[in-house]
């Protein structure tokens, strides 16, 4: 089979032609639904999408398997194969893969990985990305000469450029579309978002801007817990007005105050950035848990959840830690998060005290795997991770079963607190992000915050105190950077980073 060789510039139009045949049908149907086809200008610029496409990966898979050779026609079949598993999320999910899809997808563990694969996942990755793969290794070529080598390059490279030229009334549009069309074209949304992730991230690797020194205003006992969640819209919390009954047990805790609040991001790296961070900025400034904890608090942080920015105090405390001490099949869930919480408040010997409990209970896809079998009250539940695949009301069911679980445990965070009579204590809960559940045919979050649905930025904001003098600000719509500015306000910590105008307390 392929016994005779075929030269280079053939080998890489075909290697071309299949990447975008195969792998950018999601790029041209966002061109066929927005561009106007009646028209002259309409055509051109559809038309234009395909050539770019097909000559301008020709032109670097050309380059490639010329100067690089056989290791070219590898990193071909590399493409090929991650080419096949973003067309099965951008497909199944409604995702782009821009730069911060780039960090969820670099920044999930195993088990969050694992509950993608599907029967569908790997029907995608065998006919999309190892059949093609074969096809371009068993393919045969043989290098042309170096000044035909460099003459097909030229005549490419004057062909983009002419067609650049001629679309100059469709630039407009290019622009306007430009991040969406950038997170579609395959493989270099993920070729170039990965660059600028990691650039981005070895900017943030650098050592964290130390704020200026805080101080303890009086020895009063204070303890906040802020309760950080994953996932969590405020759409689906009959706090907020929804039509089921999610939030049985909080709506029966007096001074309750709900807010409504924005994300600043729609995927958990970037949102708990922006709760733990005092103001909006891309400057990577020492966040409220290093913050408090160099100045005397004592901070205790527990998780079943990853993506937050480095965190630098003593008592961190994972999953793994904590599923080894605790018993019993509660610590199978988040609500291992509360195992002896109460004895370790107590053990303090500090008099302020901050606890970070980041949670995981509404991440998809399988959100049924996210509560215990008692909170299953919402039948019947999605069990499939393709999504779509499930009618919207099991979808729903398996989603607000979650967040009955988790108004189970902020109730029991609360009824915690209430039992330490020596303490002023707080609660705050603020999610990362929210989350799409086929909406306009998206699931789950990471669409760019720009052109994100309602549905994956608009969060909850739920504050308890025990302290009747307190009084709240009547804010209408808070944003995660208030989390801050009001733990500094119910602790008393004195700070010149203060700004009353982000704390959600009247003073």
């Amino acid at each position: 089979m392929f016994k005779k060789k075929i030269e280079t510039p053939f080998y890489a139009l075909i290697a071309s032609f299949i990447n975008v045949v195969l792998y950018n049908i999601p790029l041209f149907k966002l061109g066929y639904n927005n561009i106007e086809l009646s028209t002259f200008n309409g055509v051109l610029l559809i038309t234009s999408l395909v050539i770019t496409a097909i000559v301008s990966n020709f032109f670097i898979f050309y380059i490639a398997v010329y100067l690089l050779r056989h290791v070219g026609k590898w990193l071909l079949i590399l493409f090929f194969i991650i080419n096949s598993l973003c067309v099965y999320f951008i497909v199944n999910y409604g995702v782009l893969i821009d730069r911060s899809m780039i960090g969820n997808i670099l920044n999930t563990n195993y088990d969050e990985a694992s509950s993608f694969i599907s029967f569908t996942l790997l029907s995608y990755l065998i006919f999309l990305g190892v059949l093609p793969s074969l096809f371009i290794y068993r393919l045969k070529y043989e290098r042309v000469k170096l000044k035909p080598f460099l003459l097909h390059c030229s005549l490419a490279l004057i062909f983009l450029l002419s067609i650049t030229y001629v679309n100059a009334p469709n630039w407009l549009w290019v622009d306007k579309n430009s991040k969406t069309l950038g997170s579609l074209v395959m493989p270099w949304s993920y070729v170039a978002n990965t660059i600028r992730f990691y650039h981005k991230e070895n900017k943030q690797n650098q050592k964290q801007t130390l704020l200026p020194d805080a101080k303890i205003t009086n020895d009063r006992k204070s303890i906040v817990v802020l309760v950080i969640g994953e996932s969590a819209r405020s759409a689906n919390y009959s706090l907020y007005g929804y039509d089921r009954n999610t939030n049985p047990l909080l709506a029966k805790i007096k001074d309750l105050h709900v807010y409504e609040a924005q994300s600043s991001a729609t995927y958990t790296t970037a949102g708990v950035k922006a709760i733990l961070d005092y103001k909006e900025s891309n400057d990577l400034n020492e966040i409220l848990p290093n913050y408090l904890n160099r100045n005397d608090v004592e901070v205790i942080w527990r998780t079943t959840n990853w993506g937050e920015p480095k965190v630098n105090i003593k008592n961190y405390q994972d999953q793994n830690y904590l599923r080894e001490l605790c018993e019993g099949t509660e610590c199978d869930y988040d609500d291992v998060l509360l195992y002896q919480l109460k004895d370790l408040i107590v053990k303090s010997k500090k008099n302020k005290i901050l606890i970070v409990l980041h949670t995981s209970t509404s991440h998809g896809p399988t959100y049924y795997k996210k509560y215990p079998p008692e909170f299953e009250q919402f039948t019947p539940v999605c069990k499939s991770v393709e999504l779509s695949n499930c009618t919207n009301q099991e979808l729903v069911n398996a989603y607000d079963n979650t967040i009955l679980y988790t108004d189970y445990l902020l109730a029991k965070v609360i009824e915690n607190l209430k039992q330490l009579n020596e303490y002023n204590s707080g609660m705050i809960y603020v999610s990362d992000h929210g989350e799409s559940l086929g909406e306009k045919n998206l699931y789950m979050h990471g669409i760019p915050l720009s052109i994100a649905p309602k549905e994956q930025f608009e969060i909850p904001f739920i504050v308890w105190t025990t302290d009747k003098s307190l009084q709240f600000k009547n804010k209408k719509t808070l944003s995660q950077y208030n989390v801050f500015h009001s733990i500094l306000d119910f602790l008393e910590v004195e700070s010149p980073i203060y700004d009353k105008d982000m704390s959600i307390l009247k003073k």
